[in-house]
């Protein structure tokens, strides 16, 4: 299984031998694609090493901890719970704590749903039992201050909800204003940054690009820079798939047009 140390020295047998054919022996101690990968797809399991582990990964732009960050993100929003395994045990190599990785999934059931992130938390549940992990306190999970937000964009905020979603359904406005923005986003247990951008990756992850722009512009008031966001659409184009990552870079040029 994937950790970082594997990525450390794969990377570091690539560029020392400047991807050079070796012997099949060598190839496969040093391959991060599993033994069934190799069997069945071997150009899978070479797009593995070498694209994704080799150059994606490793990468400029973009943070080890916010590439686990957006990756974890995308899979729990598209469903794909067991994939989240190993990247959950990446993102604690990668410095996502137990909190943050319990926060991800919190975060996620409002903008995933709940079943995606309940099949997650079995998940991520074995995984830390299986690493000693003891069981998140309720006071790391529910304590701290509470962030606060820019006044006067909540307030517009609240007055779009209240004039768009208000005369449809009364009771989406209200938990999105007292619940989701009143409370969740407010919750320390993730920065701004963070939260803004497990948003994006599971937005991008679902197809939802015309929910972007209001939160690509969040991430980049969080501290998000445009390099970065870059990278992110390029690294979630591996785990989401190219038109996903295509349909997402129209609206990320024209933000940062709009605030360039």
């Amino acid at each position: 299984m994937m950790t970082k140390t594997i990525m450390k020295t794969f990377t570091g047998t690539l560029l020392a031998s400047g991807l050079a054919a070796t012997s099949v022996a060598a190839q496969e101690s040093r391959s991060v694609a599993p033994q069934y990968m190799q069997r069945v797809a071997p150009a899978l399991a070479q797009y593995t090493d070498e694209v994704l582990f080799g150059e994606v990964w490793p990468g400029d732009g973009l943070a080890p901890r916010d590439r686990s960050l957006i990756v974890i993100s995308a899979l729990v929003a598209s469903g794909k719970a067991p994939q989240v395994r190993s990247h959950a045990r990446i993102g604690l190599e990668n410095g996502l704590t137990p909190v943050e990785i319990g926060e991800i999934l919190t975060h996620l059931a409002f903008y995933s749903g709940w079943p995606n992130a309940v099949q997650a938390a079995e998940v991520v549940d074995e995984v830390f039992a299986a690493q000693g992990i003891e069981p998140v306190a309720a006071s790391e999970a529910t304590g701290g201050e509470a962030i606060a937000l820019e006044p006067e964009g909540e307030v517009a905020r609240e007055k779009s909800v209240n004039e768009s979603v208000g005369p449809i359904s009364l009771g989406l406005a209200d938990h999105t204003n007292r619940v989701v923005f009143g409370d969740l986003w407010r919750r320390p247990q993730l920065s701004p940054r963070d939260r803004s951008m497990v948003t994006v990756a599971a937005l991008i992850a679902s197809g939802q690009v015309d929910q972007l722009p209001y939160h690509l512009g969040r991430a980049f008031d969080a501290g998000l820079t445009a390099e970065e966001a870059g990278a992110a659409v390029n690294h979630l184009a591996f785990y989401v798939g190219w038109p996903k990552a295509f349909s997402a870079v129209p609206v990320l040029r024209e933000t940062v047009d709009s605030r360039n």
